[in-house]
């Protein structure tokens, strides 16, 4: 029970990797919001989930790329949970395009979840901090792609890079306020995101030989480098980027 006493904020929760970093950290001992764009039955069901196991938790909606939303989502975490120790920005999505078709559009939405939606609620979430007199984590969920070239997805691999970047800055200029920023820079996970190719025997198998240690990552695995990054154990960590890859980053070799 590393994190009894503690609140948590998870964005994109309801479902993949924020569905079990919202389990892992209740199993802590955290009282958990889950951060979703609006509540349905994937969240309803969690939320369900983390109460049956005796953890104090509640759901609040919001578009993290709008930044009055962000405001908002600390807001009501700390109306209905008492306060916040502990943000984790893991909402993300990716569009798939050549780069010489990639839309404004689509480069807009990706950048505004990735990034924009992180830097808000961080700005957000260390006011609050600095309200209550100091002390908090932020643990961002990044990607390999915050160092690996992704050909195809570019707005996805920008976004990610800037994360990276914010969090070292950040790490910097909220150290006096007592918060620690790291980020969690998973590699091919088991998710919704990668439903199309874990459905492609032929492309899975090509990843997998890229993977030394010859599986995918399951949410579990990121959740369990979020909840160490959230703890006292980690309290002298910041500014760092825990890879959470089975090996790729270092290994990969685009086919």
């Amino acid at each position: 029970m590393r994190l009894e006493g503690k609140t948590a904020l998870v964005t994109g929760a309801s479902q993949g990797i924020g569905r079990a970093i919202a389990l892992r950290l209740a199993r802590e001992g955290a009282r958990v919001a889950l951060g979703v764009r609006a509540p349905d039955a994937r969240s309803d069901e969690l939320l369900a989930l983390l109460r049956q196991d005796g953890a104090a938790a509640c759901a609040v909606a919001g578009d993290v790329g709008v930044a009055a939303d962000c405001r908002r989502l600390v807001a009501e975490t700390v109306a209905r949970l008492g306060r916040l120790d502990l943000l984790v920005n893991n909402a993300g999505i990716e569009r798939r395009a050549a780069f010489l078709d990639a839309t404004e559009a689509d480069y807009d939405a990706v950048l505004a979840t990735n990034l924009k939606g992180p830097f808000f609620l961080t700005q957000a979430f260390a006011r609050h901090a600095r309200e209550r007199g100091g002390g908090g984590r932020i643990v961002n969920v990044g990607s390999v792609h915050e160092e690996l070239p992704f050909p195809h997805f570019a707005s996805y691999c920008a976004s990610k890079g800037g994360l990276k970047t914010l969090m070292r800055d950040l790490a910097v200029e909220l150290a006096p306020l007592g918060i620690t920023v790291n980020n969690v820079a998973p590699g091919a996970v088991k998710t919704p995101i990668n439903a199309q190719l874990m459905a492609q025997p032929a492309l899975l198998r090509a990843l997998l030989a890229n993977i030394p240690l010859g599986r995918l990552g399951t949410p579990e695995d990121v959740a369990g480098a979020v909840a160490f990054l959230a703890c006292d154990d980690a309290a002298y960590v910041t500014g760092a980027s825990l890879v959470v890859d089975g090996g790729l980053l270092w290994n990969y070799a685009e086919q």
